[in-house]
């Protein structure tokens, strides 16, 4: 995964890279050109620890908005020389969501921009995408002979075509094209050809698979780790074994799960531990420390999908030790431990956090354990996993966990995220914000009248906003 340069949480720009709501405050207050160089850094060169379940578009919209800036760095970084060298929609997908957003603000200079990349751009289908949500009728049609253009009259594209309308996120442009008296029957063509290719695909052999004996379902996940290590097939093999394992299989599967090769080992441990094997749990520790990092991983997952009562006791047993086996106990039992657990809950947080800092992945499950064991005494770490990770979904589930564990959450960070990226934590802070302060009252309204929020956030919001638009 990509890992982008984060500036500290002190600054400017590390605010705004984190998608923090004080970003947005601190940027109003900021002179404006200092505040347009952050924001076009951020836009620009995107943040994210993971562009698939971050947000950011829309923060960063708004904050156009706010300092009315300019589309003209937009424009020159999404016509770069590498657009058309290395079309990558990891350098170009946030750009075009914050014009996509900028454009059903009423922004025409972004909707042109928008249009303008979606006819020559090389990652025009992301264009095309936020247009299908947001340009008229007209806009659209007008596309058709730049799209189309891009795809020759030949055999090879016109399955291009085909491939390209049968992946598209936004069906809306390519609907309006098959009814245009001109090109109309090259899109209606490919649409049918499309769904002939989806046909064919679904009577093809989708792959390997194994025989149907304990042995042979062993040698194909050992096998397929063997040829294909980034494609290992243990959790497949364990389904297959679900299936036709017996007790009589039993011991053969035992001696796999100790001393096989790691993809055979790996799926007979997934099978064990789902039938409830005494002998699991021996078998995941002397796992989970071996050196192979393939294994170690699949014994890890193993343990963290058991849910039974013997493995929560075997957490409380492990939740002790400085390893990552101690790790996915703690982790264990933030999820489904009780009140007794409080405190090995939160030594497993300040540990994590120590070791590996405040963007590990096993944080979102402890920190969630905090809040919903209300750990009164985890305030602290919260607050500083709250201030420094990167990660916008982890601070949002931190913003929960405070709400549950400190007081003076109403009138601190509950303020602020009701300019939080996220929108699950605008909602947090809309219930939780205290009112006494000016600022919540102004932003409760805005969020209310505002068509592009989340509506989640908007019923919340008017829970707290009284007929004569008075906060409460």
């Amino acid at each position: 995964m990509f890992e982008p340069a984060i500036a500290p949480s002190g600054t400017l720009l590390g605010l705004l890279q984190r998608g923090r709501g004080d970003g947005t405050l601190h940027a109003l207050a900021a002179p404006r050109a200092e505040a347009l160089q952050a924001l076009y850094r951020c836009v620009l060169d995107d943040p994210r620890h993971d562009w698939q379940v971050e947000n950011r578009s829309l923060y960063y919209a708004r904050l156009c908005l706010e300092l009315d800036a300019p589309v003209d760095a937009l424009a020159d970084h999404l016509f770069a020389p590498d657009d058309v060298l290395r079309p990558d929609e990891q350098r170009t997908g946030l750009t075009l969501s914050v014009l996509g957003h900028l454009a059903s603000y009423g922004r025409d200079d972004a909707l042109r921009l928008l249009r303008r990349y979606a006819a020559a751009g090389g990652c025009w289908q992301w264009a095309l995408d936020e247009l299908a949500l947001r340009d008229d009728d007209a806009g659209l049609c007008a596309l058709a002979p730049h799209v189309l253009a891009r795809f020759p009259r030949t055999p090879e594209g016109d399955r291009e075509l085909a491939e390209e309308m049968r992946g598209a996120f936004e069906p809306r442009p390519w609907r309006l094209w098959a009814e245009d008296p001109e090109l109309g029957a090259r899109v209606r063509a490919a649409r049918e050809q499309g769904s002939f290719d989806r046909w064919q695909r679904q009577l093809r052999s989708r792959g390997p698979r194994p025989g149907w004996s304990v042995t042979e379902i062993l040698e194909w996940a050992q096998n397929g780790l063997e040829q294909y290590p980034a494609q290992p097939r243990h959790a497949a093999a364990a389904r297959c074994l679900a299936a036709v394992a017996g007790p009589e299989d039993r011991p053969e599967l035992l001696a796999a799960a100790r001393a096989g090769g790691d993809g055979a080992r790996a799926a007979a441990l997934a099978h064990l531990a789902a039938t409830g094997d005494p002998e699991t749990y021996d078998l995941i520790e002397a796992a989970a420390c071996a050196p192979s990092e393939t294994l170690a991983e699949a014994a890890l997952a193993t343990f963290g999908r058991m849910c039974s009562t013997a493995a929560l006791g075997t957490a409380r047993r492990w939740a002790s030790r400085e390893d990552a086996l101690g790790t996915a106990a703690g982790v264990m039992l933030a999820r489904r431990g009780a009140a007794r657990d409080a405190r090995a809950v939160r030594a497993v947080l300040l540990r994590c956090v120590r070791d590996e800092g405040p963007d590990a992945p096993e944080l979102c499950d402890l920190v969630a354990g905090a809040g919903r064991l209300a750990i009164a005494s985890a305030a602290p770490v919260l607050r500083h996993i709250y201030r420094e990770t990167g990660s916008s979904q982890l601070r949002g589930v931190t913003a929960r966990a405070l709400a549950a564990t400190d007081p003076s959450f109403p009138a601190s960070f509950a303020v602020e995220c009701l300019w939080d990226c996220e929108d699950a934590t605008r909602e947090i802070g809309a219930r939780h914000a205290e009112t006494a302060d000016a600022r919540v009252v102004a932003r409760l309204r805005s969020l209310a009248a505002d068509p592009a929020e989340d509506g989640d956030v908007q019923s919340t919001v008017r829970t707290r906003i009284t007929p004569d638009g008075a906060a409460g």
